[in-house]
């Protein structure tokens, strides 16, 4: 793997734990750290020893405390545009990635950190995180996606609501509000994101992929349309063998062994 200033990376039994690693500067965004997330994501994609992605800050105040505001302020038009395809593309490489992503909120999840969190397949946070979109307080609209992953996974009402507002919201409500899937104490965050990283490795990662295009897909169409490709990926599974050891093994009151194929 290619060495990397900002961000840090162990990989054990299958599990990939990648931390941005800016902890002076909150774990900020900047130009810099999303070419790295980009390069490892790739790297990660391709390495077939790798099944699921835990995304975690380092130090203990946040997870990735947003975009780095030092280098943005003085951008053009254009250059912000850019700088916001850049990031978008990072996290679509993240959404639609083959591999289960999970992030692991350690501490402040704003504005870009937010968006980071929700291109992740699932998102636990410690019982001390805050998350929100507060761009607005800076003269600005969420655009590395958060408009549009926010509402999507709050609904429109409540996610307008902290767009418009700009407030951070504690791990509890973000739970209640559907934002985070879990919440658990701070000590015990990272040992729970490895804790069902490994029961998600454990199972077909044929089937977890195709339940992962499934959703991810199927949520972008009509719904008679996502029903008939859902039908279209549950016929495809009979072409594997893991369908055929997963029932065999099941009628055989066994433990299946999984070739992920």
């Amino acid at each position: 793997m290619n060495t990397y200033a900002n961000l840090l990376l162990q990989i054990e039994d299958h599990l990939a734990l990648l931390t941005v690693n800016r902890p002076a500067a909150l774990n900020s965004l900047n130009p810099a750290t999303l070419d790295e997330l980009t390069r490892m994501m790739a790297e990660l994609e391709a390495n077939p020893e790798v099944k699921v992605i835990i995304i975690t800050g380092a130090g203990e105040k946040a997870f990735v405390a947003g975009g780095d505001i030092s280098v943005m302020q003085p951008l053009g038009p254009l250059e912000a545009r850019a700088v916001a395809q850049k990031a978008q593309q990072l996290f679509n490489a993240i959404e639609y990635s083959q591999k289960i992503s999970i992030a692991a909120i350690n501490g402040f999840a704003l504005g870009g950190g937010c968006e980071l969190a929700m291109a992740c397949d699932i998102r636990i946070a410690a019982d001390s995180a805050k998350l929100g979109q507060p761009e607005v307080n800076l003269g600005i609209i969420p655009g590395w996606a958060g408009t549009q992953r926010l509402a999507r996974l709050v609904g429109k009402g409540k996610a307008k609501e902290l767009m418009y507002t700009g407030d951070m919201i504690g791990a509890a409500q973000a739970e209640k509000i559907g934002l985070v899937n879990q919440v658990v104490e701070k000590a015990q965050l990272l040992p729970a994101a490895r804790e069902l990283a490994e029961k998600i490795a454990g199972k077909s990662q044929l089937a977890v992929r195709l339940i992962k295009q499934a959703v991810d897909n199927g949520l972008e169409m009509e719904i008679n349309r996502a029903c008939a490709y859902e039908a279209e990926l549950f016929g495809l599974c009979f072409a594997s063998e893991d369908q055929k050891e997963g029932m065999a093994a099941f009628l055989e009151k066994r433990a299946p062994a999984w070739k992920d194929r």
